[in-house]
């Protein structure tokens, strides 16, 4: 693969991206481990379910905002992570405050906060369309939460089981390219540090 065109100092989002990659790979180990869960756990009951989704966004959540304050710059604006970060906390404290939510609440407030979070990770990534190759999937990523949100928005009556097994996928799907995006970054990360030291 041809070498990126231009050296990280150059590209200050890449560069806060490629020093915290380790971040990025927690939201997509955490997403993955989430949709496994919902798909191995035979008996999963509303309640766990909720305790699960409230775990995996607060944790989500949490990471996001580390990311956006370790990479605050003037350079490098992250209010956008900062949305989705606080999106994902607010989701999760809800979700603990209110245990008892009826499945069609927890399946419109999963919908509502999937196509939130799509938006907006949307928008970080067309941020980075110019300082790294592959931000496509990133894209997709996000387009992926924004169709998952409006098909529960409009289809909430869907059955338990369908349910758990259609926010699993989209837990999985969504962490993989997070997962793929963080050892790319540390990769170029590392061929920069070479080029530095050289």
């Amino acid at each position: 693969m041809p070498a990126e065109p231009y050296p990280l100092p150059e590209r200050p989002i890449l560069s806060v991206l490629a020093e915290n990659w380790w971040l990025l790979l927690l939201r997509g180990v955490a997403a993955v481990i989430f949709g496994l869960l919902a798909f191995i756990w035979p008996g999963l009951t509303l309640l766990t379910l909720v305790i699960l989704f409230g775990v995996y966004a607060l944790f989500d959540g949490f990471i996001a905002l580390i990311a956006a304050v370790k990479g605050r710059h003037k350079s490098t604006p992250m209010w956008w992570l900062i949305v989705v970060g606080l999106v994902s906390v607010a989701a999760g404290i809800i979700t603990f405050i209110y245990p008892q939510i009826t499945g069609l609440v927890l399946v419109l407030f999963i919908g509502a906060w999937a196509l939130v979070r799509g938006l907006f990770e949307i928008v970080g990534a067309v941020r980075l369309r110019k300082e790294i190759r592959g931000e496509w999937l990133l894209i997709a990523a996000g387009m992926l939460s924004v169709l998952f949100g409006i098909a529960i928005l409009v289809n909430p009556g869907a059955g338990a089981l369908a349910l758990v097994w259609l926010i699993g996928a989209y837990a999985i799907a969504l962490g993989l390219p997070l997962i793929w995006f963080a050892f790319r970054v540390r990769k170029r990360f590392k061929e920069a540090e070479s080029h530095t030291t050289a």
